[in-house]
């Protein structure tokens, strides 16, 4: 038996598989936070005593005494400062909370744009970075900041409450904007920046590694045997690739919840790639791009709770269907845009509107905005090298028949869809089966990963079109903010 628990921002999740990666039980957990003029904590402990039953409720009704390996998966910046007795000093900082934006500007001063981007990967210094949250820490709770012994992200927490065992995934490590992602070590300077030593933070350890073995009060409280094995996995993300299939350069596995995230494996040496969020992967010495569009999934569920209340998503896809494609243009950019741009100020746009339009020709554009998103991120990701031969799509945008048609179209890549959806917890499963020995590799597992559609590009060329007018909008509305004249 295996587990793949992932550690998500809105649900905790779990999933027990039994030695042919068939699915026995799958549970979730919601994860409750403290909001507060953008401040974003939760309890840690209560973090991991929710996973705990959450793991106990599964084991208990499929009456299962013996689990080989649990890996883990999920959310990766949320910061856990831990005191000399090993507890929490305060609540876990969510990655969602902006607290540190000062904090932002003072390290843009110090580090320039080009040299954090040569040692973390990253294309700019944001408040969701844990580096920034302590620097925070420091002018503002010193009384934390002073007795800090560790800090720790949110699964390397976890797998410390499990095993006693104090390590830091490299691939989650990297999300920290501490760790140079190139020499595979913590970056001096940052630590230095922020006033803490390389003694303050766990020692890093590779992705999908083992950890240690169940403490013997966690595997009581679990009923099953202490020998269990705990492996640290990778990110969400990444374990997500896994699950899908996607272990080699070529194919992109596509996120479309309420952000879209692009995940795909860089060329080796990948050191002078620039403009593309660049991550340690989840297997030795490899890179993932990981280019994230926060205005994705949201831009329609915006439109959707704003203008069309009484629609389902399924009825909006189903009148779009009888429709014809209309001149409408829309910028998704409701929240800013952060890859391919990196452009807080962006905003949306709906540009083309005539009183023949209705909520249904809105939708239609919103949908088709985003895929023009998805191409301009997969431009810059050809233009780095990587090449593409099919996209994989996970999230809720997979559920809707006509916008991975619109996506293929758009592209021109075939959108391939799993049966799986929860790729993430079959993803850890399969690190943790790989692990014990039961599934013999990567590509092995990626053999067994089925399909249940695929939907072929029909290139189009008012398509085109469509798409270099949504960069000339784009443009326009930059030159607009920036005081440009409006005829030039």
């Amino acid at each position: 038996m295996y587990i793949g628990i992932d550690l998500g921002s809105t649900n905790i999740k779990a999933a027990l598989y039994d030695g042919e990666m068939k699915l026995i039980s799958r549970k979730s957990f919601p994860v409750s936070y403290i909001r507060e003029q953008g401040f974003v904590e939760f309890d840690a402990k209560e973090y991991v005593n929710n996973l705990i039953k959450l793991l106990s409720g599964i084991l208990k009704e499929n009456k299962i005494k013996s689990v080989n390996e649990m890996a883990f998966t999920g959310q990766a910046e949320s910061l856990v400062v831990l005191g000399e007795d090993g507890n929490p000093l305060m609540n876990a900082i969510s990655w969602m909370d902006e607290r540190s934006v000062e904090e932002c500007a003072a390290l843009s001063k110090l580090f320039s744009k080009e040299e954090c981007e040569s040692v973390t990967g990253q294309q700019a210094v944001l408040p969701t970075w844990p580096a920034t949250k302590i620097l925070w820490l420091k002018k503002n709770k010193s009384e934390v900041y002073e007795n800090a012994k560790t800090y720790m992200l949110l699964k390397d927490y976890v797998i410390f409450a499990l095993t006693g065992k104090k390590v830091s995934d490299m691939s989650i490590a990297t999300f920290s904007f501490y760790f140079d992602i190139y020499k595979k070590c913590y970056w001096k300077k940052m630590t230095d920046a922020i006033g803490i030593s390389e003694e303050q933070l766990p020692p890093l350890v590779e992705p999908c590694s083992v950890a240690g073995c169940l403490k013997a009060d966690v595997a009581e409280k679990l009923g099953i045997t202490e020998t269990t094995k705990i492996n640290v996995g990778t990110l969400d993300h990444f374990a997500g690739m896994i699950g899908t299939g996607n272990i080699k350069m070529g194919k992109i596995t596509l996120s479309t919840g309420t952000v879209m995230a692009m995940a795909t494996f860089s060329k080796e040496p990948c050191d002078n790639i620039r403009g593309i969020a660049m991550h340690y992967g989840f297997i030795p010495d490899t890179h993932i791009m990981l280019p994230v569009a926060e205005s994705g999934g949201v831009s329609l569920e915006w439109f959707k709770n704003t203008c069309m209340k009484d629609s389902s998503f399924k009825e909006i896809d189903e009148e779009i269907k009888k429709r014809k494609r209309n001149s409408l243009l829309f910028l998704p950019y409701l929240v800013g845009t952060n890859s391919p741009e990196f452009d807080s100020r962006a905003t949306g746009v709906f540009w083309g509107l005539r009183q023949e339009h209705d909520a249904y020709d809105m939708a239609y554009a919103v949908m088709e905005g985003v895929g023009f998103l998805l191409k301009k991120n997969l431009q810059y990701i050809e233009e780095n090298g990587t090449v593409i031969d099919a996209i994989i799509a996970t999230g809720g945008g997979s559920k809707s028949d006509l916008w991975c048609q619109m996506q293929a179209d758009i592209t021109g890549y075939p959108i391939m869809v799993p049966k799986e959806k929860e790729a993430a917890c079959l993803g850890a499963a399969i690190i943790a089966s790989i692990s014990d020995g039961k599934i013999k590799s990567l590509d092995d597992a990626a053999k067994t990963i089925e399909f249940e559609k695929v939907y072929t590009p029909k290139r189009d060329k008012v398509l085109d079109e469509k798409y270099e007018k949504f960069n000339a909008l784009y443009d326009f509305s930059c030159a607009l903010k920036n005081g440009g004249n409006k005829n030039e």
